[in-house]
């Protein structure tokens, strides 16, 4: 791999704007194969988890580009975070409950609504307004009246999910 250092500005303290365009493309490509070795869920669910994991991936993985960090270290770090997502995801499913740390990793659910009934203060404590429970019940096409809701569940991606009363 050395005949790609000159290429790439390898130890060179100043690049050029096409030495940062073609690690741009490297950094794209190798960041594509890591996704998909990693799976969608980084950002697909949008939990603290896997929140975390795209800002610090995209912050590491920037430093390849612009050249504030070796760039064939800053592959393998990006690698490395990857990795590590996948092994707390596969220990956090198989293990997670009986560990107790699976809400730690992935957030837990609160009941914000039961049987028509505000629990303010579970409301409270994750900043759920009265507001942000009708909005959910619009966007869901259901009643916009409290009253009619059987359940309401923040969950762990920072949904709301409503249940409905039958008649």
């Amino acid at each position: 791999m050395d005949f790609l250092d000159p290429i790439l500005g390898i130890g060179e303290e100043n690049l050029s704007w096409w030495q940062m365009s073609l690690r741009a493309i490297i950094v794209f490509l190798v960041s594509l194969v890591y996704l998909r070795l990693a799976n969608s869920r980084i950002f697909g669910r949008h939990g603290a988890f896997d929140i975390v994991l795209g800002i610090v991936y995209g912050s590491v993985m920037s430093r390849a580009i612009t050249g504030n960090s070796p760039f064939y270290a800053t592959l393998a770090a990006g690698l490395s975070l990857i990795l590590l997502h996948r092994v707390l995801a596969a220990v956090t499913y198989s293990y997670g409950q009986k560990l107790g740390f699976s809400n730690f990793i992935k957030g837990g659910m609160a009941t914000l609504v039961e049987d028509g009934e505000m629990k303010k203060d579970v409301m409270r404590k994750h900043n759920v307004t009265e507001n942000d429970l009708l909005e959910t019940m619009r966007l869901q096409g259901g009643p916009v009246d409290i009253s009619q809701i059987k359940s309401a569940c923040l969950e762990r991606s920072g949904n709301i999910s409503v249940i409905v009363k039958k008649d």
